[in-house]
């Protein structure tokens, strides 16, 4: 799905501008560091800047600060995630307390891989280009 062009620009100003628990994960998963899986960061789908994504499960993992519990960001982040969902992507949501912390970051890796190995059958190629 081909993201409108204000969208790629904002994308490009996020990946010049992680948060720490961006900056963290992110660490953990480029160059295929885990289970040789290929992330991107920052990546544009729609309107939506995902924090994280694995083309080849179609998978979505977004690093949710304190900001993501006030106001009507659970709204948002909801119909957000039913969004995505109806073009067959999978939102793992990861709280950034979690990536901070050394030991809980192993578990959030277990739990990214395990998403990504659950991709159903024949989603393990990249999406048709748009």
């Amino acid at each position: 799905m081909r993201a409108a062009a204000q969208t790629f620009a904002h994308a490009r100003r996020l990946r010049r501008d992680m948060t720490l628990p961006e900056i963290v994960l992110w660490r953990a998963l480029r160059r295929k560091a885990l289970a040789g899986l290929r992330f991107r960061k920052q990546h544009p789908m729609g309107d939506c800047v995902l924090d994280f994504y694995l083309p080849s499960a179609r998978l979505a993992i977004e690093v949710d600060g304190k900001a993501h519990d006030r106001g009507d960001r659970p709204l948002r982040d909801a119909r957000r995630d039913a969004w995505l969902a109806g073009r067959g992507v999978r939102v793992l949501r990861v709280p950034a307390r979690d990536v901070l912390d050394e030991k809980a970051l192993e578990g959030v890796l277990r739990a990214i891989a395990e998403a990504a190995r659950l991709a159903p059958s024949g989603s393990l190629r990249s999406p048709p280009p748009p």
